[in-house]
């Protein structure tokens, strides 16, 4: 991994951030094009995407998420695009992986665990939106399969200490290409908060060759990346995570939460990667 060079990926919306949260939430593919266009100005090199209808429901049919993914292509032929394998709730594993398939991606999302995964109040600690994420090993092995022989390299999502495990145990079978790409996951009501600790332990617990970013929901955003950043990792912000930026303030968009990464990068003497770096770190077919 280049020490020097970060890896910014924005999260353009996720399926369950929407517009009563934050107006920039783009839904059309028109808008996801200009919200990807601006946060690889910003510094991004890569857009994570989970594609929507015109009201803002999450959708897993393939047209609407190709029609997405090629007008931000058309607009922005530079970024990595980065498509979910997690595209709402109670989606069948066949309409979950479909769309990689049909679309093939140069990365796509690959989920650890089954797990809850609610929409809470945190203050009170009210669950809104209960909902169990269901990813067995059979799932997990059939996605990273199907994900690697179609060329498209897997993002790792760890949720928590459970999930880098059964990866550990999965890859045994040789399934996956190195160098291996994982992304810690905090805050998800369901997985584990932010703690600097097991920050530590997770990362030391990676494979050889593998590299890691991070994102965290809400407050935990920021120094989630922030010690990423430090540990030589990469760095993941967007409006799936957070809406807002540190004071507290709705951000405009995912561009200016990009440019608070970039802040991060420039505070640890480190530099966002390009695509084309970024590509070369996390071993990405050649366009």
């Amino acid at each position: 991994m280049a020490n020097d060079k970060v890896i910014i990926t924005a999260a353009l919306s996720g399926s369950g951030t929407y517009r009563q949260q934050n107006p920039a939430v783009p839904y059309t593919p028109a808008e996801f094009a200009e919200e990807a266009l601006q946060a690889y100005q910003a510094g991004a090199a890569m857009v994570h995407i989970h594609a929507r209808l015109d009201d803002g429901t999450p959708t897993h049919e393939i047209e609407r998420i190709r029609a997405t993914y090629d007008a931000i292509q058309q607009k922005c032929p530079q970024v990595i695009i980065n498509l979910t394998s997690a595209v709402g709730m109670g989606k069948t594993p066949e309409q979950r992986i479909a769309q990689i398939v049909a679309i093939k991606p140069e990365m796509a999302s690959l989920n650890t665990n089954s797990m809850n995964f609610a929409a809470a109040d945190r203050k009170t600690g009210k669950i809104i939106v209960d909902y169990i994420f269901d990813n067995s090993f059979t799932v997990i092995r059939d996605f990273a399969i199907a994900m690697e022989s179609n060329s498209v390299k897997p993002e790792i999502e760890v949720y928590d200490f459970g999930g880098l495990d059964n990866i550990l145990l999965l890859m045994k079978q040789g399934i996956f290409s190195e160098p291996m790409n994982f992304n810690f996951v905090w805050s998800v009501a369901g997985g584990q908060r932010f703690r600097p600790e097991s920050f530590v332990a997770l990362v030391h617990a990676l494979p050889p060759k593998s590299n890691f970013t991070t994102c965290g929901v809400g407050r935990d955003e920021f120094s989630s990346i922030m010690q990423s950043c430090l540990m030589g990792g990469h760095m993941r912000v967007g409006l799936e995570d957070n809406a807002r930026i540190p004071n507290g303030e709705l951000a405009r968009g995912n561009a200016e939460l990009v440019e608070w990464a970039v802040r991060v990068a420039q505070i640890n003497g480190r530099e966002p990667a390009t695509p084309d770096e970024a590509r070369e770190i996390m071993g990405l077919r050649k366009k």
